[in-house]
């Protein structure tokens, strides 16, 4: 499924906006730690763009911008958890988190994985490449995929799903420089994170895939997961 896993019916996550915004908003907490203003923090301002695509409401935005770079009280403070490990049938993962209560966290997350199998640190993590992810779509049928990723500095670009997004690989020290540039090359940049990208994708059918599936559905479900990645095709 490429560089990360999605879930299947968009239209029914997009109903889940309370929990879209709850994971956006702690994203633009973590980021605003390093200051509250997007033109010299490209983390949150890539978090910003994500959240009003979204349509997250300007006070809720705002709100969480100012809670997370300590400018009104009562803060929360969450902390970044890194799971590695293997979903049934032995396709290896990545579940990143961010939580407020660490021990919760993992007590719900070693239940979510009973059906497969948690990792210790670095188990999963040498068979994936650490790089930006561009999701970005093209403004016009003549936009040349190829010149736009050279031009841009990307490393790689691929077909990002059945949507006609692009998938524009980078350094994780490129990826800020990469989605200024896109646009000039006739590219509208949909979404951008560091992340994981499978090097060994492995290919399910059937019933295998369906329990694979169930299993990526209930993590990615969890209140305190911000992104899964999985080595699996398709």
């Amino acid at each position: 499924m490429g560089a990360q896993w999605k879930v299947k019916h968009r239209e029914v996550a997009a109903n889940l906006k309370g929990r879209v915004f709850g994971k956006m908003t702690k994203e633009i907490m973590v980021a605003a730690r390093n200051g509250a203003d997007p033109d010299t923090n490209s983390r949150l301002r890539l978090a910003i763009e994500q959240a009003k695509k979204a349509s997250m409401p300007k006070d809720t935005l705002e709100r969480a911008i100012k809670k997370g770079a300590g400018l009104l009280d009562g803060a929360v403070h969450y902390e970044k958890l890194t799971y590695e490990g293997f979903t049934p049938h032995n396709v290896g993962l990545i579940v990143e988190c961010l939580t407020d209560n660490v021990n919760r966290t993992v007590s719900e997350i070693r239940v979510l994985f009973r059906s497969g199998q948690l990792g210790a640190e670095g188990s999963v993590a040498w068979d994936f490449d650490h790089v930006g992810l561009i999701e970005a779509q093209s403004k016009n049928v003549e936009a040349d995929i190829d010149e736009a990723a050279i031009e841009a500095g990307a490393q790689d670009v691929e077909p990002a799903g059945d949507d006609g997004l692009t998938l524009f690989i980078t350094d994780t020290t490129d990826l800020d420089s990469v989605c200024r540039a896109l646009p000039d090359y006739g590219f509208a940049v949909e979404t951008a994170k560091i992340g994981y990208r499978p090097k060994n994708p492995q290919i399910l059918s059937g019933t295998e895939l369906e329990e694979v599936e169930a299993f990526l559905a209930a993590i990615h479900e969890h209140d305190d997961v911000q992104e899964v990645y999985v080595a699996l095709e398709g």
